[in-house]
């Protein structure tokens, strides 16, 4: 091959992966039979036994959440936003995230993302602005997610849950927004909030 010159790759397979979206998608596992693990208010695992995309029998584990996850960026007129600070149990670290939580899958989505916003960071607002679904640990698990910016925003007191000890943090939604980007926020339904808000709000 001359210098310079570019040799051309066919998009086909690349170690088994498929290079361009299909136009018609399948599940390619197959369930044969499924059994429950473990049950609390919040989560329930259980055991599938498939039949892998290669043919061959396996299991998968799936853990199904019975809540909706919420994360809210509230954002103040001159532009601060607040975040949450709490000590999360299964990392045993302290985490600054935005205000979110969970919802029950009966009520509708807006409704609870309302309440969290209240009982986190003491706040309630005027106008509400849908930013999307979003999916955390789909490999997994099944947990769906929604993102809301709230704005026009009014200061109370937060009334946070018996097993939360929370502090909170106003700064701006600059800020906010690069502790998400270089490390400093790594909970994943914060740094999708951050984001998708800085994109719409145009920072």
């Amino acid at each position: 091959m001359t210098v310079g010159a570019t040799r051309r790759v066919a998009p086909t397979l690349w170690a088994g992966i498929i290079l361009h979206m299909p136009d018609d998608p399948h599940n390619p596992w197959q369930t044969l039979g499924s059994r429950q693990v473990y049950v609390n208010p919040w989560i329930r695992v259980r055991e599938d036994h498939v039949l892998r995309a290669d043919g061959r029998p396996g299991i998968y584990g799936v853990v199904e959440f019975q809540n909706y996850a919420l994360g809210i960026v509230p954002v103040s007129d001159d532009g601060d936003t607040w975040l949450v600070g709490q000590w999360r149990y299964p990392l045993d670290l302290y985490s600054w995230e935005i205000p979110e939580g969970g919802g029950p899958l009966a009520v509708p989505a807006l409704d609870s993302a309302k309440r969290e916003l209240a009982e986190e960071a003491g706040l309630s607002a005027a106008r509400w602005t849908d930013l999307g679904p979003f999916h955390l640990s789909n490999s997994v698990t099944d947990e769906e997610g929604r993102i809301f910016l709230a704005q026009g925003l009014t200061v109370g007191h937060a009334e946070p849950e018996g097993d939360e000890v929370l502090a909170l943090r106003r700064l701006p939604l600059a800020e906010a927004y690069a502790m998400a980007m270089d490390g400093r926020i790594t909970d994943g339904v914060s740094i999708i909030g951050l984001s998708r808000a800085a994109r719409h709000l145009g920072l």
